[in-house]
């Protein structure tokens, strides 16, 4: 018996222990003043020739252009493009003070956003990699966002090698679309080296769409 406390005392230890590493994580991320904040989420075809930002993004899997030549109206050609996104930003202070007496933000409270996760998800479920939906992947980006003022930046949601490598490949030839919601993951840092993140979603549909 003596030995089954002890052996639950360690647990407890353990849990703790556990609790206080996550915990640290929690007050790291909470250290900075400011919370990172994405005003808008939208996305585009990189095509030239495709409409402009929309929330809900039709991703063309195969795109037949017909310029420039060789590519023409009766030998088009078969070409991919990646898709990009548009996404906005500010900050909020933490503390805004009172009515009276708010707290405004300097210079030293500027936000630095350094790079970016992407995953897409379906709502049935049915999320493998490379099966069910293109795999997840980190890119980089360098920008700070001001005290006071948005900032917009564009950036790739859609990678070319997404496009022909499965599942999307698969769709080249098929009727079928693939419907995800896309989840993007930004990571940040003020001037201090406080981290902190920001999450933003959009609706993307993969498919053979009809070209423009």
């Amino acid at each position: 018996m003596r030995w089954v406390h002890r052996f639950v005392g360690l647990g407890a230890l353990a849990a703790v222990a556990a609790a206080s590493v996550s915990c640290g994580k929690v007050i790291r991320d909470s250290r900075s003043d400011v919370i990172l904040v994405v005003n808008d989420f939208v996305g585009r075809s990189g095509n030239p020739q495709s409409a402009g930002f929309t929330n809900t993004l039709l991703s063309d899997v195969v795109t037949f252009v017909t310029s420039p030549a060789p590519c023409s109206v009766t030998t088009p050609c078969q070409t991919v493009f990646n898709d990009v996104a548009l996404a906005t930003f500010h900050f909020e202070l933490k503390n805004p003070g009172t009515p009276t007496v708010p707290t405004s933000a300097s210079g030293v409270n500027q936000v630095i956003v350094d790079r970016y996760h992407v995953e897409y998800i379906r709502a049935d479920g049915r999320n493998v990699q490379g099966v069910d939906v293109p795999y997840a992947w980190d890119g980089a980006m360098t920008f700070s966002v001001q005290p006071g003022a948005a900032r917009s930046v564009t950036f790739e949601i859609v990678r070319h090698s997404a496009k022909v490598e499965p599942p999307l490949i698969q769709l080249v030839n098929s009727a079928n679309v693939i419907a995800t919601i896309c989840r993007v993951t930004f990571y940040a840092r003020d001037l201090a080296g406080n981290r902190m993140t920001a999450t933003a979603q959009m609706e993307i549909d993969f498919g053979n769409f009809g070209d423009i």
